[in-house]
């Protein structure tokens, strides 16, 4: 069920209500019996993981750099330090 958000013209109270789509918006003031204005929120909802449009149809800039990264990978080259290498380097630099 979607969370709607009003805000009163009159006491500017602020609130959110759960409504289902074909319920009627609400128009008076729990509080003060003002007018209400529906507010115009961003959504939490977030697509993460592959197969979505990011992921599935990139633009050319990034298929470049997604083969040059695969690329460097099948060389053993990845530019991405792991812990280890990180680690090494601190020992390199304690000696």
């Amino acid at each position: 069920m979607p969370i709607y958000e009003y805000k009163c013209t009159k006491c500017n109270k602020q609130f959110e209500v759960n409504q289902k789509m074909a319920d009627p918006l609400l128009t008076e003031c729990r509080v003060c019996g003002g007018k209400l204005k529906k507010l115009i929120t961003s959504s939490s909802f977030v697509l993460k993981g592959g197969g979505w449009y990011v992921t599935d149809y990139p633009s050319a800039d990034r298929k470049k750099a997604m083969d040059k990264k695969k690329e460097k990978k099948a060389e053993g080259k990845d530019e991405t330090p792991t812990k280890k290498d990180a680690a090494k380097k601190e020992a390199v630099k304690k000696e």
